[in-house]
């Protein structure tokens, strides 16, 4: 069996540890992995292609051209649109971050709001506004571009990531900001090994089960009162945080899941 393991070139430059840590799980199990950054390089007769882009139009591209994609297409849409999520959530019966679409800051009347880009990842596109003069900066900054406003929830920095191999979590992480409100790891962000909820585990799961996906984040907001909420899924997800906290190998865990699916 052979596969390829699919980045964009700066992103597979940035990723060299896991396209690494993925090629040798696939070298001990035998399997073909060959890392391609840009769709021409893609042969006709790969196996499988594990995508590592957040371009859902070139994986229905590759889907209709008969490949099996780890994630599918329509996992790679909803996970890298936020307002998507939200609906997904919501569909599904479970807790939710209060999400609505805003074209102008005139839209906003409750204050203090978070904005982000729908298709923005990283924490890069996603500020809290204080008023409408706020508001304006971000809308300026981002012309053009699909905005969401969701209420500030206080959730001292904090929030749960879940890592979904199928339906089964493989591990999870808290990750706290250092400064600000935002968690995210990439962002200097403190990560530690956490075990999640029943309820937690089970709404990751439930969304796993509707997704058909093969390996997200699912990211959740915590509570004061100790409850959560569903904040974003994750298409690609990166498991740095996983790596440097605990000793789970989910390459080994993708590589399972890949041949188990292949068979």
């Amino acid at each position: 069996m052979n596969g390829i393991l699919y980045y964009r070139a700066e992103e597979a430059e940035r990723n060299a540890g896991f396209i690494r840590l993925m090629q040798q799980a696939a070298d001990r199990t035998g399997t073909g992995l060959r890392l391609a950054v840009n769709a021409e390089e893609i042969p006709e007769d790969a196996d499988f292609i594990l995508f590592r882009d957040r371009d859902p139009e070139l994986a229905r591209m590759l889907e209709r051209a008969g490949h099996r994609l780890f994630n599918r297409a329509e996992v790679n849409r909803i996970a890298n649109d936020k307002y998507a999520t939200f609906e997904l959530g919501a569909l599904l019966g479970l807790p939710v971050v209060p999400t609505r679409r805003v074209a102008h800051p005139d839209e906003m009347n409750v204050f203090p709001a978070v904005l982000k880009t729908v298709d923005g990842h990283g924490g890069t596109e996603v500020v809290r506004c204080l008023d409408k003069m706020d508001a304006g900066w971000f809308f300026s900054r981002h012309a053009g571009r699909k905005i969401i406003e969701q209420p500030f929830i206080e959730s001292g920095a904090a929030d749960v990531r879940l890592f979904m191999i199928g339906e089964e979590a493989a591990g999870a992480v808290k990750r706290t900001g250092s400064t600000g409100f935002k968690s995210n790891y990439t962002l200097g962000g403190r990560a530690d090994p956490y075990l999640p909820s029943a309820g937690m585990t089970a709404a990751a799961a439930k969304i796993a089960r509707a997704l058909k996906s093969d390996y997200i984040g699912v990211d959740f907001l915590l509570l004061p009162d100790g409850g959560f909420l569903l904040n974003e899924i994750e298409d690609p997800v990166g498991s740095r945080s996983l790596y440097d906290t605990s000793g789970i190998n989910i390459a080994e865990l993708i590589m399972e899941r890949i041949q188990e699916q292949m068979k």
